[in-house]
């Protein structure tokens, strides 16, 4: 049952971040290879703010939105001036210049993390110690997000992010700064993976910076790419996919020997297999 409930906490993780960054990857087409960094950096302010500031959950939550919004910001203002391969580049330098600061700095404890973080208090009210009490916390956490976003698809401001995906020039011809719109997209991507960040960095009560390494953008990536991008259910689809499918292959019955590479190359098989015969991603034809 721990397994199970471990598992469907990942999922929940996994949804948040796919469907924030969707706002970036599929509505907006900006490829960013830096959202781990965003990921990271929740994280460890949310042990600043618990272990450090003795913060509840909710002044945590807002604290780790709004470096993660700033940051956003502070990104976004320079890189949406680069278009395509040079937009990608900068995100990369983005993700490389933030994990070298995690794995080097006194305050982050270097490569060796920072364990102890929680238990988190709701507002004095109760505290978040268990695997049951995550699981019901990201639940609805994630929920908020879906609902959030589908909001924020289907409002003007959607509509705009998909008018500047389709046609940015033509967009442009029409009055819309479309800097702004994606200057603002970053801003509440990142925040919203803030959300993430707060769930799994007191829920596993240790981080360290390999775990937000260029590996885990592409991870988020190709949950976002898979299930479908620019598309609610699409990030949840997503989630599922990167989440359930490998450790469905962990299964498979493999020798211990080879079992770590093997289990690498039957999921870039699936992914080959999932992408050839899907390249819209699993519910990239789907409303939202």
């Amino acid at each position: 049952m721990a397994y199970f409930t471990h598992i469907l906490i990942l999922v929940n993780i996994y949804i948040i971040l796919s469907v924030a960054t969707g706002l970036i990857v599929g509505m907006s087409r900006m490829i960013s290879l830096g959202q781990a960094a965003f990921y990271g950096i929740g994280a460890y302010i949310t042990a600043l703010a618990v272990m450090v500031l003795d913060l509840t959950l909710i002044p945590s939550l807002l604290l780790v939105m709004a470096v993660n919004a700033a940051v956003g910001m502070m990104l976004a203002l320079p890189a949406v001036r680069l278009k395509g391969d040079y937009f990608i580049l900068a995100t990369l330098a983005f993700q490389f210049i933030i994990f070298s600061l995690m794995n080097n700095l006194d305050i982050t404890n270097g490569s060796l993390g920072i364990g102890g973080i929680g238990p988190v208090s709701v507002m004095g009210i109760m505290i978040l110690d268990s695997p049951a009490d995550y699981l019901l916390l990201s639940l609805v956490m994630a929920a908020v997000v879906v609902l959030v976003f589908y909001l924020i698809y289907h409002s003007s401001f959607g509509n705009a992010l998909r008018a500047m995906r389709e046609d940015e020039v033509s967009l442009q011809t029409q009055g819309r700064n479309t800097s702004r719109l994606k200057i603002t997209a970053f801003i509440v991507s990142g925040a919203f993976i803030g959300w993430a960040s707060f769930i799994f960095a007191s829920y596993m009560t240790y981080i360290f910076p390999g775990g937000f390494h260029l590996d885990e953008s592409i991870f988020i990536l190709i949950a976002v790419i898979v299930g479908g991008s620019g598309t609610i259910r699409g990030g949840i689809a997503g989630a599922l996919f990167v989440v359930v499918v490998p450790e469905l292959i962990r299964y498979s019955g493999l020798p211990d020997s080879i079992a770590a590479p093997m289990n690498q190359l039957l999921f870039g098989m699936i992914l080959i297999l999932v992408m050839f015969y899907r390249p819209y991603g699993l519910l990239g034809k789907l409303k939202l």
